[in-house]
């Protein structure tokens, strides 16, 4: 009997992975945890996940030069919906703040900036707030409420209007849109904007040749590297495992495959995986240009769609 001992297991993910249970593909027992709340729960799968948005594999997949071009070629139309005044720039699953650094350097004399760095993993906080002091920025709002999730900004964005700062500049940068449920996502950063705010959102658009060159990126191994933190968590070794990745549903989907059978025992529950099951562990959602152009007009009444030279990317600047 393979045992996996309760020293090994998360609390957090082994409790997701009993409340949610398995699904059947035909024989294939499918246990669907994939949750982007579960993959900062350690300093160590924090930096695993900014190793592999830093590798050239990752940039690739997400194009990334497409998208700083795409940054750099509309901040004009940014600075036109800005305007002069102060402004706070929350920057929404902050990662370590390379990204929201890429568009404030467009700012820079140009308007007065206040960076509030909001991330699930006070790790992720902490590596954006020491990018941030490098850069030459008003303040850096550091409080209690930097580590958070997006169900609650709705509750942290009016204590940041203070002083002369009192308009927010939203950003959701490098692709963090398909991690979550699009309709759920965008209703809670509407509900967190108040008037004359303005969201900043790029994200990798959904055609068949993208799809196919992003899967294929999908089964890099530093997508393992990060990823196989989670089943390690449920008590089991790397070796009990294969990574992959597919994609199904309007979506990428990574996930591991048990190699053999095992037994993974916490507190008094006990989980019996057989050779074969999956874990799902990530999923990125993937849409068109006028899905997304759907979506965005559902949610402002103002919403500028670009798309890139490359028709791989999207800028897109939301009005409330």
């Amino acid at each position: 009997l393979n045992l996996s001992r309760s020293m090994q297991v998360n609390d957090l993910i082994f409790k997701e992975m009993i409340k949610r249970g398995y699904s059947l593909a035909g024989k294939t027992r499918i246990w669907n945890i994939a949750d982007s709340k579960l993959w900062y729960l350690t300093p160590e799968q924090s930096q695993a996940y900014l190793d592999l948005e830093h590798s050239s594999t990752y940039g690739k997949a997400i194009n990334k030069d497409q998208s700083n071009n795409l940054i750099e070629e509309n901040v004009k139309l940014i600075l036109e919906k800005l305007g002069n005044e102060p402004i706070n720039v929350v920057d929404l699953g902050c990662g370590d703040g390379l990204k929201a650094a890429e568009v404030i350097k467009e700012f820079k004399g140009k308007v007065k900036i206040r960076y509030c760095p909001i991330d699930i993993s006070g790790y992720m906080v902490q590596k954006a707030i020491e990018t941030f002091s490098r850069l030459k920025v008003e303040e850096i709002v550091e409080f209690q409420y930097n580590i958070s999730d997006f169900e609650n900004l709705e509750n942290i964005t009016p204590l940041l209007v203070r002083g002369e700062f009192k308009r927010n500049l939203f950003l959701l940068m490098g692709n963090t849109l398909g991690n979550f449920e699009i309709n759920e996502l965008l209703y809670q950063i509407r509900s967190a904007m108040k008037e004359g705010d303005l969201l900043l959102v790029d994200t990798a658009v959904a055609d068949k040749d993208i799809l196919e060159k992003t899967e294929n990126h999908a089964k890099n191994v530093k997508f393992d590297d990060f990823l196989s933190h989670i089943p390690i968590q449920l008590g089991l070794k790397r070796e009990d495992v294969k990574y992959d990745a597919r994609f199904r549903n309007s979506r990428i989907e990574f996930y591991h495959t048990l190699l053999r059978d095992k037994t993974v025992e916490f507190q008094d529950k006990k989980v019996l995986f057989n050779k074969g099951d999956q874990i799902v562990t990530a999923i990125a959602y993937k849409h068109d240009v006028e899905d997304l152009k759907s979506y965005f007009n559902m949610y402002f009444d103002d919403a500028s769609v670009v798309l890139s030279e490359d028709k791989s990317q999207v800028f897109v600047l939301c009005k409330k």
